[in-house]
C-alpha cells in the first residue's frame, strides 16, 4: 500500500502564513479598537503607579468612580490601626479610612478611551485635582491630576489588575 503526499510548495505556504498573520494582526486590532471605543471599558481594578494601591473602578447612572479597595500597608505603622485620610483639607473628614475611600469622582465618557470632567483625591497630600484618563489599551490606564489646565499636572499609569474572586 502505497500513500502518496502533496507537498506544498514554498510560495504557497509563504502565502498561506502571512494570510495567517495578517488575520490575526486584524482581528486583534478590532478587539483593541471595540474595548477603547466602549465606554466601561476602564471597569475594573486598576493597580496604581506606585503599587502601593488598587482602586476598582465602576460607573454609577452614566458617570464613573474609582475606590480604594487595597493597600500595601493598610494599617498605619505608628497605631497599628486603619490608615486615615489625616491630610484631608477638611477636619471632619481626617478620622475616615483611606481603604474603602471613593478617590475618583464624576469622570465622563468624552470619546474612544478618554474620561473627562472628573476629580481625583490624594490622600497622600490631601489635595483634590482635576482630572482625565486615557486608556492606552485593555490593560493601561494614563491618570493625569491637575490644578487648572492639564499642561500642569502628573500623570500616573495604572494597570489592570485581575482580582481573585472575578
Amino acid at each position: 500500500m502505497k500513500f502518496e503526499t502533496k507537498r506544498l510548495d514554498m510560495p504557497r505556504m509563504k502565502k498561506l502564513f502571512l494570510f495567517s498573520i495578517s488575520s490575526m494582526l486584524v482581528l486583534l486590532m478590532i478587539t483593541a479598537f471595540t474595548l477603547i471605543n466602549n465606554p466601561d471599558a476602564m471597569i475594573g481594578y486598576w493597580r496604581t503607579g506606585d503599587g502601593k494601591a488598587i482602586v476598582q473602578v465602576y460607573k454609577q447612572e452614566d458617570k464613573y468612580f474609582g475606590k480604594i479597595v487595597w493597600l500595601a500597608e493598610p494599617n498605619d505603622p505608628e497605631t497599628g490601626k486603619p490608615k486615615l485620610d489625616k491630610k484631608n483639607e477638611e477636619e471632619k473628614l481626617r478620622t475616615r479610612p483611606i481603604l474603602g475611600m471613593v478617590n475618583l469622582r464624576d469622570f465622563k465618557f468624552i470619546k474612544k478611551g478618554v474620561w473627562e470632567e472628573g476629580k481625583i483625591y490624594d490622600p497622600k497630600s490631601g489635595n483634590d485635582y482635576s482630572c482625565e484618563i486615557k486608556m492606552t489599551d485593555e490593560n493601561t490606564l494614563e491618570v493625569r491630576g491637575y490644578v487648572g489646565i492639564s499642561m500642569f499636572g502628573r500623570t500616573d499609569t495604572w494597570k489592570r489588575q485581575r482580582m481573585k474572586n472575578q
